[in-house]
């Protein structure tokens, strides 16, 4: 198979009076394709992020990363030590939902109107901080595929606070697909399953990925807990999901 051209860019969107820096990728050249917006790990758009989108734009969808920490950090990006993950754990504390939901919004309204993504055809993935907040986002009506890669917290808590992001299941609007590392110390088998209750109880069409070994952040390959075995696995599913869904 022949790699397909991509273009890649940092985009400015307008969220009011906020401009929101997102990283875009899509194919060269080719015309009515499917979206998918990227959500961040607590790290920022970092490498990790920029790669992830610039692959799903070799599949053949235009991709954007808009930058969920804009509001606390504006270009904010770094790695994987102790000192990154305390003081990305800081950035996320200050987020809150609506207005992440309110950016995911926006982004998906700059793929429609900005670039070759049909309006019809959105999905979404998200990795760590990035995964609840694609649990959050599947209950936004645009959103017809969502891929939630180990959010913790989604049973017991929301950015910003209130009621968990678990009891806005009912509103899931599309499909989902939700995937956990069974060694992750940060969610524990029982949020697992209260997760796949709630979203069975609501007859919400879903699919649990459970990677027996596998431990928080197991699909970021420049991180020290990169499974393998299990990215890989789950890339298969992914790209599955997704053509089937958005195609």
């Amino acid at each position: 198979m022949t790699a397909r051209e991509i273009h890649t860019d940092w985009v400015n969107i307008a969220n009011g009076s906020l401009e929101i820096a997102a990283y875009l990728a899509m194919p060269v050249g080719e015309e009515s394709l499917p979206g998918v917006v990227v959500l961040q790990e607590i790290f920022g758009v970092n490498d990790h992020i920029r790669d992830m989108t610039r692959r799903l734009a070799q599949e053949g969808y235009v991709a954007i990363a808009p930058a969920l920490y804009q509001r606390q950090a504006p270009g904010y990006e770094t790695g994987y030590t102790d000192q990154d993950i305390t003081i990305g754990r800081q950035y996320k504390e200050q987020t809150k939902a609506e207005e992440l939901l309110s950016d995911i919004q926006v982004a998906i309204k700059y793929l429609v109107e900005k670039t070759p993504a049909k309006a019809d055809a959105i999905g979404c993935i998200g990795f760590c901080f990035g995964g609840h907040v694609a649990y959050l986002a599947a209950t936004l009506p645009e959103i017809k595929a969502t891929a939630s890669f180990y959010g913790a917290g989604i049973p017991t808590m929301t950015p910003g606070g209130g009621e968990p992001t678990i009891t806005r299941t009912q509103d899931i609007k599309g499909k989902i697909y939700v995937f956990f590392g069974m060694a992750d110390a940060s969610i524990p088998p029982e949020h697992v399953q209260q997760i796949e209750a709630e979203l069975q109880k609501h007859q919400i069409w879903h699919k649990i990925w459970r990677y027996e070994g596998a431990d928080h952040g197991f699909f970021c390959d420049q991180r020290a807990s990169y499974n393998e075995a299990a990215a890989q696995d789950a890339w298969k599913q992914v790209k599955q999901f997704f053509k089937q869904e958005l195609s």
